[in-house]
């Protein structure tokens, strides 16, 4: 989450006006994440999220992820709702920007997971699969590997100056990855951004998962290595294995791995971190100028691609035999 579009109070008003929740006792920006304008809005009739869409969503995507959530808590999976006017619509337009309410979870983000964190986000993430089986609409990944090669060129020439060398290491790896990309791997819709702040606890128990503005169709190991990238790594870089085995163990104790989704795991994981490395490098080669947001190092995900390239098996996560 992020604040990138400045909203006024006539404007605020103007578009809340036809849900009718009462007054507005409250409304500040969130500045976490790198994507949307998020803030924390408080009425008389409760706490919730308004969002506004950046240039980066495709507006023809939102009713995709707008019913996602709602499939997904009709399902039983805990996620925002999509708050809907009288006249039976969720999506508005504010600041110039596509818009919509949800409603506001209770718990919070951890900031420095550890295994049982891991172990409650991989079993959530396997009922996520399950549930979003039968979703009737579709979403292809607008961040698939097909798309990599191309938002590298975005920002190959200025890349050495985030690292030495590093345009050329990218190249390489992206060669790589597109001679080896596993193909006919489990497919189904995937959350795509399941990050730690994008996950909810209120102690030591998982209350919802957040922020479903990149769930699309693809691989379900794919979105499993995304994970591992993003919950089982030190600060310092080294890869904890003990969150590993408690997040693969999650998962695999609601929805077990096949035989082909083993095997592609490392190179899976590998990708994951390209995928973020390129994300990450672009937005902090363009930031907007005034824009309340702080860019993440791509060079952590540089570390996990190195790391990854390494990794012969599956086994080496901690993924149980």
């Amino acid at each position: 989450m992020a604040v990138y579009t400045d909203v006024t109070d006539e404007a605020l008003y103007a578009f809340l006006c036809p849900y009718n929740l009462g007054a507005v006792l409250s409304f500040k920006g969130i500045a976490e994440g790198v994507e949307n304008s998020n803030y924390l809005l408080h009425c008389e009739r409760g706490y919730f999220i308004l969002t506004l869409y950046e240039k980066r969503v495709n507006p023809a995507d939102l009713p995709f992820f707008l019913g996602l959530m709602q499939h997904l808590a009709a399902k039983g999976l805990t996620c925002p709702l999509p708050v809907k006017r009288p006249d039976g619509g969720a999506l508005g337009e504010l600041a110039g920007r596509p818009a919509a309410l949800v409603t506001f979870l209770d718990g919070v983000s951890t900031r420095k997971p550890e295994a049982h964190h891991c172990l409650e986000t991989g079993r959530a993430l396997a009922r996520l699969h399950l549930a979003g089986q039968g979703f009737d609409l579709r979403r292809d990944n607008a961040l698939a590997l097909r798309n990599w090669r191309p938002l590298f060129e975005q920002s190959r020439e200025k890349a050495d100056t985030v690292a030495p060398g590093l345009a050329g290491e990218i190249a390489r790896e992206l060669d790589a990855l597109e001679r080896d990309w596993p193909q006919d791997l489990p497919r189904g819709i995937i959350h795509a951004d399941l990050f730690p702040d994008n996950v909810f606890f209120i102690g030591k128990n998982l209350s919802g998962l957040i922020d479903f503005y990149f769930a699309c169709e693809d691989a379900l190991a794919y979105d499993l290595a995304i994970c591992l990238n993003a919950w089982c790594f030190e600060p310092d870089g080294a890869f904890n294995a003990t969150k590993g085995r408690a997040l693969l163990h999650g998962y695999q104790s609601v929805r077990p791995l096949s035989d082909g989704e083993r095997a592609a795991l490392p190179v899976l994981s590998r990708g994951a971190a390209m995928r973020f490395l390129l994300t990450r490098l672009y937005d902090w080669l363009n930031v907007p100028p005034g824009a309340l947001v702080r860019p993440k190092n791509p060079l952590d995900y540089l570390s996990r691609l190195r790391f990854h390239g390494a990794i012969a098996a599956a086994s080496e996560y901690g993924l149980d035999a």
